[in-house]
């Protein structure tokens, strides 16, 4: 009876300490967790963080009114008259515009990637899971856009359009369907010919249903990866657009109109272009070291 007692003992205990060896796994091997151990990933976050924090609270943090003119304090340098990153043609100050430049930036940015993604993800959700005829004229649709390099076909949109934040929104936004309907079609084309999906058409589940239920949250994670990542080339996009004057326009703030304003007086005040130009190159570099972390997470495949 002692031996039967120790033994079921003995059975309690282990099973116990192989519940909480599954718990700690689990919480090890969890998305945060694995992201955690990701260094570069976390420098990312950390710069991706910050620029969002320094554009939703910009009123806070600007020293002036971004687009208030003094022509006596024009191309002031660091620190000078206290301006922190000084002053541009007009006397506005530097800071405060690159402060405010970076709302305009990451809205556009991650506005466009937005519009890009919905459009794409139904396009590619139709096509892949349709097939046919279907399949066959979406996807012809998106090579040709894809023919056209993606600033030119931008070019084209925003002189269609014309400038404002939400025209290259627009521009941005329609420029990416392609990409995200590709990426999607192609999961779709691998998920819905698995077992789960065959059982749903068996039981006589909804063509939607199956779509936006089954396969869509089955497909997320290459989107959420491409997303992120894409959001990196969409600031280097809108700062084209704004570079070449047919995004944001003047007085409104934005990292491409500084820099265009910069390239002017290189010779005379370099500091304006090379502090927008640092900006721009800290966030996209950013997003990509945060995107690669988040692809390495998601990625079944990737063990650490």
């Amino acid at each position: 009876m002692a031996k039967q007692n120790k033994a079921a003992e003995t059975a309690v205990l282990g099973a116990e300490a192989h519940s909480l060896l599954v718990k700690r796994e689990r919480r090890a091997n969890n998305v945060w967790n694995k992201l955690r151990r990701n260094k570069t990933a976390m420098v990312g976050l950390v710069i991706v963080v910050f620029m969002i924090i320094m554009a939703v609270f910009a009123p806070i943090i600007a020293t002036h009114d971004p687009n208030a003119i003094k022509p006596s304090e024009t191309y002031l340098g660091f620190g000078e008259n206290g301006h922190i990153f000084g002053t541009d043609e007009f006397g506005r100050d530097l800071f405060s515009r690159i402060v405010y430049g970076a709302r305009v930036s990451l809205i556009a940015a991650i506005g466009g990637t937005i519009v890009g993604g919905i459009i794409g993800i139904l396009l590619g959700l139709i096509a892949g899971y349709a097939g046919g005829i279907a399949d066959a004229v979406v996807m012809r649709l998106m090579d040709g856009m894809l023919a056209f390099p993606f600033v030119l076909l931008a070019i084209i949109l925003m002189t269609i359009l014309g400038s404002g934040l939400q025209n290259v929104i627009l521009a941005i936004g329609i420029g990416n369907v392609p990409t995200f309907a590709r990426v999607v079609r192609g999961q779709v084309h691998i998920v819905k010919n698995e077992e789960y999906c065959n059982a749903g058409r068996v039981i006589g589940i909804s063509n939607a249903r199956m779509l936006f239920c089954h396969i869509l949250p089955n497909t997320i994670s290459p989107i959420i990866v491409y997303a992120t990542l894409n959001v990196a080339g969409a600031i280097i996009s809108e700062a084209t657009l704004s570079f070449l004057g047919l995004g944001i326009s003047q007085p409104t703030a934005s990292w491409g109109n500084i820099l265009r304003a910069g390239r002017d007086c290189l010779n005379t005040a370099p500091h304006i272009a090379t502090v927008s130009g640092v900006f721009i190159l800290v966030t996209v570099l950013g997003f990509n070291l945060f995107g690669d972390g988040v692809r390495d997470v998601l990625d079944p495949k990737m063990k650490r």
